[in-house]
């Protein structure tokens, strides 16, 4: 034992530190509750940040884990099994009856339209004239590209049908067409026309096996190979003179220049599994007086470019005794509704369009309709 004045340690050992009286025995109680709570808060702090990151977790998974689940398809709700079903008896009785020649352009030309919607030539040919427009109504600065492509196809005529009487369906991409199931009934029409990438693949039931003559420009050609098969034509509406050049190249299998490729809006496809004599070139005139016709329809006076869709269905006109449609008309007053009979875009997509007017054409297609000049499958436009 080693006193000094009042104060003693025990010497333990000589080199070692002398101990000190434990801290909590030297403290206050209010002292030693002030630690206490300090853990309490440190405590609760960790638990609280464990939460957050928990919580910012769940946030994240409820964002991006959907993105990558598959979504279902809107369906129309307006929509009944009865009224379905009375659509397919409609299809089915008027498939039972005889073919009519020349019914549709006997009813065409009983309307106050003027008659420039008829006697059309289909595809280009060799010896084409000038036209005062650029494409899409014309070929103004585009002759010696359409020369190309002209050179490069062996045939220009209409895919081959009844010669007595030819019995025609225009498929439109319309949502109208989701689970009416009329594929079988599609499929027994001569002529069957598509537009652009509507899909035939997993829509068989709906939209048909088979194509007989699909219209596309090159960003909307289908990217899908197995698209092409069952089908007949292809024939490019040009919108462009590019477009021209790049029906060229896939003729020819000869690639376009990176350079030409920048001038397109979106990617292209560099080939169309279909053998020359599979592929045409819609003569403008069709896209030019369907314009014509279009411009008595509408609010303001402007140069009209059609959509596809009426285009096919002017086509039609030129080629077959009976004309009907299936998967035509914008339900505009259901903003969520369908607006392809694929995908998942929505009826309010249209509001953003500016290029075409869609209501001009809705009431020409109600009046060839009304006037028994087309036969509306889908009835959205009666």
């Amino acid at each position: 034992m080693v006193t000094l004045k009042h104060m003693s340690v025990n010497d333990n050992d000589e080199d070692s530190v002398p101990l000190l009286p434990e801290a909590s025995s030297l403290e206050s109680p209010t002292t030693q509750h002030s630690r206490a709570e300090s853990r309490e808060f440190f405590l609760s702090r960790r638990n609280n940040f464990i939460l957050s990151i928990a919580l910012l977790l769940s946030c994240y998974s409820a964002i991006l884990v959907p993105a990558y689940l598959p979504t279902p398809e809107p369906t129309w709700t307006n929509d009944s099994s009865a009224e379905t079903l009375a659509l397919l008896n409609q299809s089915a009785a008027l498939l039972n009856q005889s073919c009519r020649i020349g019914w549709s352009v006997e009813r065409v030309r009983t309307l106050s339209i003027p008659a420039g919607l008829l006697k059309i030539p289909v595809f280009l040919e060799n010896g084409t004239g000038d036209w005062a427009l650029p494409p899409p109504l014309g070929l103004q600065g585009s002759e010696e590209m359409v020369a190309q492509a002209l050179k490069a196809l062996p045939y220009t005529a209409v895919p081959t049908g009844p010669e007595t009487c030819r019995r025609c369906v225009v498929v439109g991409s319309g949502g109208i067409l989701h689970g009416k199931t009329l594929g079988p009934h599609i499929d027994q029409y001569n002529i069957i026309i598509r537009v652009n990438n509507a899909p035939v693949f997993g829509y068989e039931k709906d939209a048909g096996s088979r194509t007989t003559i699909r219209l596309i420009y090159p960003e909307g050609a289908p990217s899908q190979l197995q698209e092409y098969e069952s089908t007949e034509v292809v024939a490019l509406v040009a919108f462009k003179s590019l477009d021209l050049a790049w029906l060229t190249s896939v003729i020819t299998k000869e690639p376009l220049s990176w350079w030409s490729k920048l001038w397109f809006w979106k990617n292209v496809i560099d080939l169309i599994p279909l053998q020359p004599e599979n592929i045409r070139i819609l003569n403008p005139e069709i896209m030019y007086r369907t314009g014509q016709v279009l411009q008595t329809y509408a609010e303001q006076q402007k140069k009209m470019v059609p959509t596809l869709g009426i285009t096919a269905v002017v086509l039609a006109l030129q080629v077959c005794d009976e004309v009907s449609l299936a998967g035509f008309g914008y339900d505009l007053q259901h903003p969520g509704a369908l607006l392809h009979y694929y995908g998942s875009v929505r009826m309010d997509a249209m509001n953003t369009q500016v290029v075409h007017d869609v209501s001009a054409e809705t009431i020409l297609l109600r009046e060839l309709v009304k006037s028994g000049a087309v036969r509306d499958l889908t009835g959205a436009l009666s």
